[in-house]
């Protein structure tokens, strides 16, 4: 016989037992982890076979955990819209009664979707519920043990977005202690959490500690090169040690083999991260074409994915609603009006600014502002190395008692303030993608709610908010990391989350009272005395 037909026979073979005895035990595991393993060999072809499995399986359980793993796929790509879709099909399926590992990994699904569209605080508390399930926690079967590694790491990560690196690694700890070498999943996820826990260990100045951990990955993954995504990440992460030892020709030279594991693979979200290295990079290497090249390429890619995000934020709100009946404020007015608001709301701002630029012009008024800049920095770092909480004062309101009701309660302007701490402490301010309406769905708060907070407390509107977060947070690091002192002011606005030089260095001056490059003068001046 032939030998393609015989290979043709088998597979038909092998197809019918599937569907006659409904992929039972065994048999669906070993489908279900080669699944899960093209997850990071190639997105498409974890779609297309994930796919063939879901068309026939008849079994409801298994056809979630395929839906799951053509979502992740779909967002490995950078495609949120399609992800958070596959996911609000498994509606149709909650009417049923599944079991105990189903209603968790249910939920451990809909905390990682919440993760992809950077809506962080929804995702922790889905997870902080789960992870206070003892029953879960203490269960034996292999199923659930690795979901809950799985439920600690995508938890780490939260932590890890909020700066938090100790709990972080210690999430990553948890969530290998419930790992073992029996299948791809618990392997993969064992590697997965080494890399993080390097990234984290970087971020947190332990570079020599980093770079053996990451070095000890590449290793590993190179003798077998089975998950070019896995390879990509490691080689992207020690890319960023050889940048923190401003060795850039190294750096440069890690980021390159990191592209060339994914280059040809659809793994949009890594490929971003890759680009901004090159970018980078070439910069601190002042060639400008290399600079442009990668910086376009990141520009093009980011704009897309954030305009995914936006719309898988949209779909979202039927997932939440449907299964977690959870009241998550929204914005649910349609594209046309929204796209009309933020032009008035725009168009007012740059007015607004306008003015108010004309009107702090004279120059003993910028000398005012620099003084007070300056004394507001100090009195910023002190803070930062104190280790007593601080106290904030919040300003008291005289408030005509008829106009009481119409008023936000004290509780909730609490709770604002104290989210908006922990927002500040953060650096997501930098997302140039960050606006009040995905602010308040961020922090699930109602979005005159949010604006009304900042306005009264922060005495400024969204974004003269943002943008001094944002100007603070580039003047601290010229003056704690001589690095930044060799950049360009351009290369500062990009970095800084701004849309042009121009407005980065009005913006700029308006907060500190001087123009960039006057204030990087003035740090390097203190530095040589």
């Amino acid at each position: 016989m032939p030998r393609n037909k015989r290979n043709i026979l088998l597979l038909i073979f092998i197809f019918y037992s599937i569907f006659t005895n409904g992929q039972s035990g065994p048999d669906f595991s070993i489908l279900a982890d080669k699944a899960f393993q093209k997850l990071y060999q190639n997105p498409d072809d974890c779609i297309s076979y994930s796919q063939s499995l879901l068309l026939s399986d008849q079994n409801i359980e298994h056809k979630l955990v395929l839906q799951n793993i053509i979502s992740q796929a779909y967002a490995m790509k950078g495609d949120y819209v399609q992800s958070v879709s596959i996911s609000t099909q498994q509606e149709d399926f909650q009417q049923n009664n599944l079991s105990y590992f189903m209603q968790a990994f249910g939920n451990y699904n809909l905390a990682e979707q919440y993760q992809n569209l950077d809506l962080y605080d929804q995702s922790k508390k889905i997870i902080a519920h789960l992870l206070s399930d003892q029953n879960l926690l203490k269960s034996n079967d292999p199923s659930l043990r690795i979901t809950v590694a799985k439920i600690y790491q995508l938890q780490a990560l939260n932590l890890g977005i909020n700066r938090d690196y100790p709990s972080a690694l210690k999430y990553l700890t948890k969530s290998d202690q419930y790992t073992n070498s029996s299948n791809e999943e618990n392997i993969i996820t064992q590697i997965e959490n080494k890399i993080f826990r390097s990234s984290y260990l970087l971020r947190q100045n332990k570079l020599n500690e980093s770079k053996k951990l990451t070095d000890k990955v590449i290793a590993h993954l190179e003798k077998y090169k089975e998950h070019p995504f896995l390879l990509s990440l490691a080689y992207e992460t020690l890319s960023r040690y050889y940048f923190l030892k401003q060795d850039y020709t190294t750096s440069v030279s890690k980021s390159e083999m990191a592209l060339s594991q994914i280059e040809s693979l659809p793994f949009s979200s890594l490929k971003i991260k890759i680009y901004e290295s090159l970018s980078r990079n070439y910069f601190a290497l002042h060639d400008d074409v290399k600079y442009h090249q990668y910086n376009k390429l990141y520009i093009n890619l980011t704009t897309k994915e954030d305009s995914n995000t936006k719309e898988g934020i949209r779909y979202i709100v039927k997932l939440a609603e449907t299964n977690q009946n959870k009241s998550i404020e929204f914005q649910k007015q349609n594209y046309a009006q929204s796209l009309g608001i933020l032009l008035l709301i725009v168009t007012f701002i740059i007015l607004a600014l306008l003015i108010y630029f004309l009107i702090i012009k004279s120059k003993n008024k910028d000398l005012k502002k620099q003084f007070d800049f300056f004394e507001k920095q100090s009195k910023r770092e002190q803070k930062a190395h104190s280790s007593l909480p601080v106290i904030k004062e919040i300003p008291i309101i005289e408030k005509n008692s008829e106009k009481d009701s119409n008023k936000i309660s004290k509780e909730k302007e609490e709770e604002i303030l104290q989210k908006l701490e922990e927002f500040e402490q953060s650096d997501r301010f930098l997302n140039k993608s960050m606006s009040l309406s995905l602010l308040s769905s961020q922090m699930e708060i109602n979005t005159k709610y949010l604006s009304e907070v900042i306005n009264t407390h922060k005495e400024k509107n969204f974004n003269g908010y943002i943008n001094e977060l944002r100007i603070n947070h580039i003047a601290h690091l010229l003056r704690t990391d001589s690095v930044f002192l060799n950049y360009k002011v351009s290369y500062l606005a990009e970095y800084s989350g701004f849309s042009s030089h121009s407005t980065f260095t009005t913006v700029f001056k308006s907060v500190t009272g001087m123009s960039p490059n006057t204030y990087i003068q003035e740090i390097s001046k203190s530095k040589i005395v």
